[in-house]
């Protein structure tokens, strides 16, 4: 079986080279699309984590979102074209997985998609947009959780739904004795002698608004421990354009983007997590690091009724007493993505979908 997995952002890296592993007795052809092409957010992920290299870039960059897309299209419809293959695999929710699945649906190819059926009931966050269009036009539907499978069920897709469990666990589980072992980032940033927040900010909803990134900026300041904030490209252009660089670089810890290996261990040490990535809020989780969401909504709703994450938008107010709550139990911490055999089973599903569904009743 000819497998062409398609990546193009930072999240899409880390949950592909636990399937990729799997996907051993099968013939895998990578397709990197481009859309994360800055060094530490793109190819330092290959060199830390066991993926093939990529057979094709497609240089798709950045750009709108529809330039982004329409890019992806073109651009991967030839390479669909000169590798004829069975399957085409693609994650999460970004305008390279949307790109490459309509191309696939529109071809005598099966499309699988991983991590199907999320939902945030956000329609003005563009990646909703993308995971719901792409779970209408697959063939096989890889969901993390029983509600995601519920959900695509009372949608009616067309495609076969199947639990595998969150495949970003697998990764972490891969990665975090090692990152531990080898990445100096906590010592090398002085931050061994008390506690401290880790932060991320990066939606166009935060960046692209000067009011929600001062809010931020501020409730991030107003916590008495550090925050660390590696900053994203997209938040430091808008940090300069708003006026607002000096004021966040006095008050909290900003670095350039860090690998997956250091950033593991960046989570690993932190006391709480502040966050407006998806991905975070999960890694977050598994860590046992209460995690404080800077969005009105959440992809990942089981991890704010376990008690692990709060949402509190832009709101500064709410970001201090969110940051300072009592920490929750981890004894007491729910299952919620399955036990770190989600790549295996993504992978068993390629060839006898019904295998693993029976196994999921």
């Amino acid at each position: 079986m000819k497998v062409l997995t398609v990546v193009g952002a930072r999240p899409q890296f880390v949950k592909a080279f636990p399937v990729s592993e799997q996907l051993d007795r099968h013939e895998e052809v990578l397709v990197h699309t481009g859309q994360h092409y800055d060094e530490m957010l793109s190819s330092v992920f290959f060199e830390e984590l066991p993926i093939p290299d990529p057979a094709y870039n497609l240089g798709v960059g950045s750009g709108s979102h529809a330039a982004q897309t329409a890019q992806v299209m073109e651009r991967f419809d030839g390479v669909v074209d000169e590798e004829a293959p069975d399957v085409v695999l693609v994650y999460g929710d970004t305008n390279s997985t949307l790109g490459a699945g309509l191309v696939a649906a529109k071809r005598p190819v099966r499309l699988v998609h991983v991590e199907a059926g999320v939902r945030s009931g956000d329609w003005s966050m563009p990646e909703e947009v993308n995971r719901v269009l792409v779970d209408q036009c697959a063939d096989l539907l890889c969901a993390p959780t029983d509600r995601a499978a519920e959900t695509l069920r009372a949608a009616d897709v067309r495609g076969e739904v199947v639990v595998t469990g969150d495949v970003m666990y697998d990764a972490l589980l891969a990665v975090r004795e090692h990152a531990l072992d080898h990445s100096t980032i906590v010592d090398d940033l002085g931050l061994t002698g008390g506690p401290y927040v880790l932060a991320t900010v990066h939606r166009e909803r935060n960046t692209d608004s000067e009011d929600r990134l001062r809010s931020i900026v501020e409730g991030l300041a107003s916590v008495s421990a550090t925050v660390v904030l590696p900053a994203h490209p997209r938040t430091v252009a808008a940090l300069e354009e708003y006026g607002l660089h000096e004021e966040a670089a006095s008050a909290l810890e900003l670095v350039d983007p860090v690998g997956y290996l250091d950033f593991v261990a960046l989570l690993s040490g932190a006391e709480r997590v502040a966050t407006d990535s998806g991905g975070v809020q999960k890694e977050a989780f598994y860590l046992d690091r209460p995690c404080v969401t800077l969005r009105e909504t959440t992809e990942w709703p089981e991890t704010v009724e376990a008690g692990w994450n709060v949402l509190v938008g832009a709101d500064p107010a709410a970001i201090r007493t969110a940051l300072t709550r009592p920490l929750p139990n981890p004894a007491a911490k729910p299952t919620l993505y399955g036990g770190g055999e989600a790549a295996e089973r993504v992978v068993r599903a390629l060839s006898h979908p019904s295998a693993v569904t029976a196994d999921d009743d």
